[in-house]
């Protein structure tokens, strides 16, 4: 089968979610402020925050270019910060329209 025009860009733009889990000195050092502005430079919508063991917990929908383009950042993260590990598990997109910085 052969796909073309409209219907094969909708094929390109099916949305997807990554369940984003970044541990090291990721916190105290912009790293949600950074991971929200990269997210929205992306066109990605979800959500970043902290959890109370250290890491940074992020959820991120969108096309899978700009979610792997999202998780390299996310290795390296802002200035300031140490990654020691990035975890990806992908789930069901969860119908986000923006991207924001929770607690």
């Amino acid at each position: 089968m052969y796909i073309t025009g409209s219907l094969r860009k909708s094929f390109d733009a099916v949305k997807k979610l990554f369940k984003i889990t970044v541990s090291g000195r990721v916190q105290g050092v912009f790293y949600r402020d950074s991971a929200r502005q990269t997210a929205q430079e992306l066109g990605i919508a979800g959500f970043v925050r902290n959890q109370p063991d250290g890491t940074v917990y992020i959820e991120a929908e969108g096309e899978e270019k700009y979610l792997r383009e999202l998780v390299r950042w996310c290795r390296r993260g802002p200035q300031w910060a140490h990654v020691e590990s990035v975890e990806v598990e992908k789930g069901e997109p969860a119908g986000y329209t923006e991207f924001e910085s929770k607690g």
